[in-house]
């Protein structure tokens, strides 16, 4: 059994040397089929990740990285998933780690209770109800040094924070705060990150290859290569609102997602946007090769009741064929899944929307397509919020297979906001949420 299967039970004893950073196990059961009986989607099972403490996760993977987890136990693997090809496992990758957000004379404060935790490509598998890890690589810069989920440039990214908010963190330019993932044909992993925003392309074994970030950027002191080779008009991303996800299309092309509009000529027109950005990659050029523009819904439509359009997020991209993605449009309470082509009469890559000076802006239109933007058409697949079962904060989608998908949320390590996050002895006291895998029976298909 694996020694990060510790069901619902704590692990008290260290693990740091009984967990190798590969663990093989046999294959996972077969994913349920059947159709609904109405012919809606349906949710056909639903398993659970056990606890496993974040001290012991992380310094089994490298020795002495987390000398304190406050209690966190390990979360946040759901910022994506990937079919790892055999039955029932995929291929995830956690975020930049334990971070929540608590207001100091009337400003919010970034806080990371955990602030030696490194992010990690974490391999689960789904066996009945309960998700197990399989196997974990850390993130590392080229020398092998943990990569830390810390903010990179003061003045660009929040301030780092301790867990109470009261101390100041060091800034860090190897930082990452990773989302989407895929696997190359060769074994490599392709991530994106939020603070660049970037795209990074990542060994088999965890080491950072290279890092891509915005023409303009200037990131120095980074542990690993980093190469100016995306548009410069991607300098203007939301706070925390970068890449946040990532497709590999057949011929192996990716597709990067961001996730909000950017906040051109400033933040109140992003908060006010519809109109957000797909940024296609080819790694053997190494180089962005188009940029779509995608329009999302109304924030009413995607999550009835909700007013602020500022909610709405891609969070998930999947290729399902050719130049098809399924996109997701989501809040943190609901999503819809799109089917978008990416026709290449809609590629901007280059235009008047890359210049920044640009009046009005592309995030400043109303009715994208009636202005003379090409806009790919999109389909609804399915509205999550239509159905039973699905929990909040989808971030992550696996195609099983036509009529199948595999959901995954981000429990945020089970954090919340505010002062009360963390008791007097500085422990948390945790949300309840728990990361979940959820499969989804579409009984049109996609």
């Amino acid at each position: 059994m694996s020694p990060y299967a510790a069901g619902r039970r704590r692990v008290h004893r260290s693990v740091a040397a009984a967990v190798p950073l590969a663990l093989t196990v046999a294959l996972g059961a077969a994913v349920p089929a059947g159709a609904a009986p109405d012919g809606a989607a349906h949710v056909v099972r639903t398993a659970t990740l056990g606890d496993i403490p974040l001290g012991a996760f992380s310094n089994a993977l490298l020795p002495g990285t987390v000398g304190d987890d406050r209690g966190v136990d390990l979360g946040g693997i759901g910022s994506d998933m990937y079919p790892a090809g055999a039955q029932g496992e995929f291929w995830t990758v956690t975020d930049r780690g334990p971070n929540g957000q608590i207001k100091v004379d009337g400003s919010k404060r970034r806080t990371f209770p955990v602030p030696g935790f490194d992010p990690a490509i974490v391999k689960i598998r789904v066996t009945g109800d309960t998700v197990r890890v399989v196997k974990a690589i850390p993130i590392t810069t080229s020398s092998g040094k943990p990569v830390s989920g810390l903010p990179n440039q003061p003045g660009r990214d929040e301030a780092p924070y301790s867990y109470d908010a009261k101390t100041p963190l060091s800034y860090d330019p190897d930082g990452l705060d990773t989302e989407g993932i895929v696997r190359a044909q060769d074994g490599s992993f392709w991530l994106v990150d939020e603070y660049g925003p970037s795209l990074v392309h990542v060994s088999a074994r965890g080491q950072v290859l290279t890092r891509y970030v915005p023409k303009g950027l200037h990131l120095t002191g980074a542990g690993y290569p980093v190469v100016e080779a995306l548009p410069a008009v991607l300098l203007h991303r939301k706070i925390n609102r970068g890449f946040e996800g990532l497709a590999q299309l057949p011929g192996g092309d990716l597709v990067m997602a961001l996730q909000s509009p950017l906040s051109l000529p400033g933040a109140d027109a992003g908060n006010a946007s519809r109109n957000t950005r797909l940024l296609r990659f080819s790694p053997k050029k190494r180089a962005v090769t188009a940029e779509y523009v995608y329009r999302f819904d109304p924030v009413g439509v995607v999550d009835p009741g909700e007013d602020d359009t500022s909610e709405l997020k891609i969070s998930s991209v999947v290729a399902v064929g050719g130049d098809r993605l399924l996109v997701e449009e989501r809040t943190d309470r609901t999503a819809r899944l799109q089917l978008v082509r990416l026709d290449r009469a809609a590629n901007v890559l280059g235009g008047r929307w890359d210049d920044d000076t640009a009046s009005p802006s592309l995030e400043q239109l109303d009715d994208p397509a009636s202005a003379g933007v090409p806009v790919p058409a999109k389909r609804l697949v399915v509205d999550l919020g239509r159905v039973g079962g699905v929990p909040g904060k989808i971030e992550g989608i696996a195609r099983v297979d036509r009529h199948t998908l595999a959901l995954i949320n981000d429990n945020d390590f089970g954090m919340t906001d505010g002062t009360g996050a963390f008791d007097a002895q500085g422990r948390l006291v945790d949300s309840g949420v728990e990361t979940t895998v959820t499969y989804l029976r579409l009984p049109y298909g996609v």
